[in-house]
């Protein structure tokens, strides 16, 4: 007689931090997950890339979902995220859709015929021909990187039909102070957690899979969108009692989702084993502002000194309150109101037109400034909301620019004999990165004093370095965990203060709680990382890790343990 497998159910939480989880488990609010804790095994993850062989702390969304699929690291696999850079000619790509296609670096989950495996919902993923089951993509999710499709190709239409779209799909980048957008965030996210555990329920019922796995997109957005609302040591949350009466938003949608936890193990083989985890996490936002704004800006004045472009403050000004009543609809709206003019008529004209205005208004006064960015409406570019971008014209004429990023601050140099217009002799590469750290380093939080600049790390050893497999940036700047709206440079002068962004931000911590056969309840993880989850969950499968991975297996399981193989029988 031959011995049966034991089912394993892969949940992914997106972005749920762990000390915030923790918190909320030991109040009584997140009884599933306490529960599957003190079952197994748990611990948190801390996730590196290696920059020059040095590992470096990294909060990209993108870059950790491969990382937690492939269990490679991105100087195996070259992927470091969706916004590539084009050296040829100074143009950024934004791969939204197939942002990488696992060709050469399969998903942990492409185990072949021999194992039933249903994925539902994997960000950042791509179908596989080597995975025998259903593979539902792109349904929900924050951002996913992937297209609406299936495998079956007809399966994907078939679940819409049945269930509904998910509401809250490429629907949830909204302003925190639009009234509006949050109360239908709270809705839509609340169905698309009900359809959702109603579509695994079906799903877990069609067949005995060895591997199903599920990502529940909700927390991103919940935690993106609420966290000034839930988390008291938010720059905003002082300033938020009218909407805070209402309750946390954010437990609200955790709590929805660990009972969704609950619903969906209750259809899962009792004797499943259960892994359950977040690649990464949420705190307060500082990469929004300071990635996407503020360095920007602070390189404009670098490379052109004397001259400013957004939002120039006057250093040891008082400082009134954070800005909690933005006039504009969107935060690229909000910030382009504060572009910097010589022509007084201009500045004061430009808080009260819209964007599409301004052209005529520049073209009308003549306007013959070096210090001109070009208004996001003026161009269809995906990325054309983050102001690192509009001064992509400029980047020619600079020593170094800001790339468009979404966690740390990315520098690229305008290096002369690689990139078509470059500036910069390769005999003064280590000269300027040294300059430009030496000046990062400077900047602080013009409210507190404080640093903003944690560490600037350089990717290259050299200027001639050209592996195929290097990030794009030749600098990457890691901020202090504290937020803020204005910053100092004692030689450029103030940036800001300037509307907030979104409130939450991404985090370095992941974590992982896994409960089954061999595995001590109670019990801490051994140390890891993202690109230890895919072999931790092949590990509970009893599975070895693939050579190719950089990762490897978070548990050991008891020796006193029966290897098991075959399908189960799922009994309802």
């Amino acid at each position: 007689m031959t011995s049966k497998r034991r089912p394993t159910i892969a949940i992914g939480l997106d972005s749920v931090d762990p000390s915030v989880m923790e918190k909320w488990m030991a109040a009584g609010h997140l009884k599933n997950l306490n529960q599957l804790r003190q079952q197994g095994s748990y611990g948190q993850l801390d996730n590196t890339v290696n920059y020059c062989d040095i590992p470096v702390e990294t909060s990209s969304t993108e870059r950790l979902w491969v990382m937690a699929l492939t269990g490679c690291l991105p100087n195996t696999t070259g992927y470091w995220g969706p916004v590539k850079y084009d050296v040829t000619n100074y143009e950024v790509n934004h791969e939204t859709e197939y942002s990488f296609d696992y060709k050469n670096h399969p998903a942990f989950y492409a185990l072949g015929e021999d194992y039933k495996v249903a994925v539902f919902d994997a960000p950042v993923a791509a179908l596989s021909d080597q995975v025998n089951g259903p593979q539902i993509l792109g349904w929900g999710g924050h951002a996913p990187h992937t297209p609406s499709h299936s495998q079956p190709p007809e399966l994907f239409d078939q679940v819409v039909e049945k269930y509904g779209n998910n509401p809250v799909l490429h629907k949830d980048y909204g302003c925190w102070w639009d009234k509006e957008y949050a109360r239908n965030i709270k809705k839509n996210l609340g169905i698309s957690i009900e359809r959702r555990v109603n579509i695994c329920q079906d799903l877990l019922k069609q067949d005995d899979w060895d591997l199903f796995l599920t990502v529940f997109g909700d927390t991103h957005s919940a935690s993106h969108d609420f966290w000034h609302l839930s988390q008291s040591d938010h720059p905003l949350y002082p300033y938020m009692e009218e909407e805070r009466a209402e309750g946390d938003p954010m437990l609200a949608a955790f709590q929805k989702v660990d009972s969704a936890i609950g619903e969906i193990l209750q259809a899962a083989p009792e004797d499943a084993n259960v892994v359950v985890f977040s690649v990464h996490s949420m705190g307060n936002n500082v990469t929004d502002v300071f990635s996407m704004l503020f360095l920007g800006e602070f390189l404009y004045r670098f490379n052109f000194p004397g001259n400013m472009m957004l939002a120039p403050g006057k250093p040891g000004k008082r400082l009134e309150a954070p800005n909690t009543k933005p006039q504009r609809k969107t935060w690229p709206g909000e910030v382009w109101q504060q572009k910097y003019s010589r022509n007084p008529i201009k500045r004061l004209m430009r808080r009260y037109l819209p964007g599409s205005v301004q052209t005529k208004l520049d073209n009308w006064l003549n306007s013959s400034e070096r210090d001109t960015i070009r208004c996001p409406a003026w161009t269809t570019h995906s990325l054309n909301w983050q102001p690192a971008m509009w001064y992509q014209h400029l980047w020619p004429e600079m020593k170094a620019f800001a790339l468009p990023a979404f966690a740390a601050g990315h520098i690229r140099i305008n290096l002369r004999g690689r990139e078509p217009g470059g500036i910069v002799d390769p005999a003064d590469y280590d000269a300027l990165c040294a300059e430009l750290t030496d000046k990062l380093m400077q900047l602080t939080d013009a409210r507190t004093g404080k640093p903003v600049v944690k560490e600037v790390v350089r990717t290259r050893k050299s200027a001639t370095d050209t592996s195929p497999n290097l990030p794009d940036p030749d600098l990457v700047v890691l901020w202090h965990d504290t937020p803020t709206d204005v910053v100092d440079s004692p030689e450029h002068g103030r940036i800001g203060p300037v509307t907030y962004y979104r409130p939450g931000g991404h985090r370095v911590p992941g974590w992982l709680m896994a409960k089954g056969e061999g595995i001590e309840p109670g019990s801490d993880l051994s140390a890891g990382a993202a690109i230890d989850i895919g072999p931790t969950i092949l590990g509970v499968m009893e599975i070895p890790t693939p050579e190719h991975c950089d990762g490897k297996p978070l548990i050991e399981k008891s020796t006193e343990q029966t290897v098991l193989s075959g399908p189960t029988r799922v009994n309802h």
